[in-house]
């Protein structure tokens, strides 16, 4: 019971973590930039906004955005951020499919328990593997952002991709350990039932020896 409440809290844990991925992944508002400093820009209301698809301009009653289509010319920090991201929303999807078909409540015909607790094995390190992507991307983004535009301040979907990364890693972390505490256990029972068995069925010969011996000692 107690390894299905794990299993249960680790996949909506990784729901959530996914989510602010892909929510991180699709806007722009990463890092807010201002040529005079925050406060001043703050005053004169005119703000920048950058993030892996766009630079946006944030003023009253304004925002506007400019694509970034110059894939070759970008930054190593942006390319780098864009195919991070994608990637960690991509295999968010299988994650959290195997994830799901191996709960406890979801039966595929008669398939053992040591299956499902190999798949949310590997569904876990998927959910790892994403996790690590979300933190690059959000880490090396604004470090990048910095090094390259100088004063700036974080942004409302950089905080999401942080959020969703750290979700991502500690419903991962459940998975992955409950899964293999439950394959080792159970391991260890078949173990010692075979065991067992396997000592009952060397006592009978001898049980049936002396019911052979007593009834010819009978005759």
């Amino acid at each position: 019971m107690a390894n299905s409440c794990l299993q249960l809290s680790g996949f909506l844990i990784t729901c959530i973590g996914w989510l602010g991925i892909v929510i991180a992944t699709a806007t722009n508002d990463w890092v807010i930039m201002c040529k005079y400093g925050l406060n001043t820009c703050k005053k004169m209301d005119e703000l920048e906004a950058k993030g892996p698809w766009a630079d946006c301009v944030i003023s009253t009653g304004l925002y506007h955005c400019i694509a970034l289509t110059q894939i070759l010319d970008l930054p190593a920090y942006i390319q780098t951020a864009r195919a991070l991201m994608i990637t960690g929303s991509i295999l968010g999807l299988p994650a959290l499919g195997m994830i799901l078909m191996s709960m406890p409540c979801i039966s595929l015909g008669d398939e053992p328990q040591a299956s499902k607790n190999k798949r949310i094995v590997l569904g876990g390190v998927l959910v790892l593997i994403v996790a690590l992507c979300g933190l690059v991307s959000t880490v090396w983004f604004p470090i990048g952002a910095h090094q390259q535009h100088g004063l700036m301040s974080f942004g409302f979907s950089l905080y999401t991709g942080w959020v969703g990364s750290i979700f991502s890693l500690l419903g991962g972390c459940i998975l992955t350990c409950c899964s293999s505490e439950s394959s080792s256990s159970s391991r260890s029972y078949q173990e010692n039932n075979r065991f067992y068995y396997a000592k009952q069925g060397g006592g009978n010969p001898p049980a049936a020896a002396s019911t052979n011996h007593a009834k010819s000692a009978h005759v």
